[in-house]
């Protein structure tokens, strides 16, 4: 019996890891006979879990949705991940899952051992956030039909909203989400223009039904962080410049994070910095607080803002020091 139910619990673990699993797979993990496994997924289904099969060469079981939720299987990892992913998620950039959170989080930590509670409570207590509250917000039942799809590998269509608010009806294969402090961005090959584009979340509006099915591409980068970080860094912004560091690449990536801009080297003590602001005045300090000596390399109009803050800082010395 109790090899039985040992046997149950691992079956449901490999079921909720893994999309699909063929008969004589499981069978192989498990180490038992495929008429084993049947008899298996047939308890579990008495138990409320909708486990579905598909016949032929190409079947196989996978775990599906059902009327209601079912336990789930969390390993120690997973299980400190999910509570402190609740705790930090009330208020940061996905609308209305706050309260959520809460009611989750305290149905966990009812059934966590000791040891876990332990780990997540010296956590919590020697941490302080310190996070901007985004002013767009997600709702959350986009983020899951999002996620879905990427899952799925199932085409995706949406009405997508540019930075000044135009319209466009997109079609695209989803392939990962990106979640940065602020923002969550949609890394998708987009049908219509033959490449990969990056799109953010609180502008999508999905428009279903969605499909049919498609096979996996080679995705833009190894990086995907990193990618959406290129593509935002700039483009997310109303106005872009490069100006040179005076300082090795290393040294200046150790200030320069990916969301702050793109560097690149200019010979061996210098580099390149692209990047966005929302106004000239605002980039004047983005390159300044880096702390490093700098040129202007584009636009010209960037000096002038430099000078005309020189000229007011002047003032302001003069005024502070009569």
């Amino acid at each position: 019996m109790w090899e039985t139910s040992a046997r149950l619990l691992r079956l449901l673990s490999l079921l909720q890891a893994h999309r699909e699993w063929s008969g004589a797979d499981l069978a192989e993990r498990l180490g038992v006979t495929s008429r084993t496994v049947r008899r298996d997924v047939d308890r579990l289904r008495e138990l409320g879990y909708p486990v579905h099969a598909s016949p032929g060469t190409g079947g196989g079981y996978r775990l599906g949705a059902g009327a209601e939720l079912p336990p789930l299987l969390l390993d120690d990892e997973e299980a400190v991940a999910v509570a402190v992913g609740l705790r930090s998620a009330a208020g940061q950039g996905v609308e209305g899952i706050g309260e959520s959170s809460v009611r989750a989080l305290a149905k966990l930590e009812q059934v966590l051992p000791g040891r876990l509670r332990r780990r997540i409570g010296a956590l919590n207590a020697f941490t302080v956030p310190l996070l901007r509250t985004p002013r767009e917000r997600v709702d959350p039942a986009v983020l899951t039909e999002l996620a879905n799809a990427c899952r799925d590998g199932e085409r995706l269509r949406f009405a997508y909203r540019d930075h000044g608010g135009a319209a466009t009806r997109r079609t695209v294969e989803p392939h990962r989400l990106v979640c940065t402090e602020r923002r969550w961005y949609l890394v998708a090959w987009d049908l219509d223009r033959g490449d990969w584009r990056t799109f953010r979340a609180d502008r999508i509006e999905p428009t279903p039904p969605h499909g049919p099915r498609f096979p996996p591409r080679e995705p833009p980068a190894e990086d995907l962080a990193a990618y959406v970080a290129r593509g935002v860094s700039g483009t997310a912004y109303a106005t872009e410049a490069t100006v040179r560091l005076l300082v090795p690449l290393a040294e200046a990536a150790a200030v320069v994070g990916a969301l702050d801009g793109v560097l690149t080297a200019d010979g061996e003590d210098a580099c390149l910095l692209r990047a966005g602001a929302n106004t000239l005045d605002m980039m004047v300090f983005h390159v300044a607080f880096t702390g490093f000596e700098f040129e202007v390399v584009e636009p010209p109009e960037l000096t002038e803002s430099i000078r005309a803050l020189r000229d007011r800082l002047s003032r302001a010395l003069d005024r502070s020091e009569g």
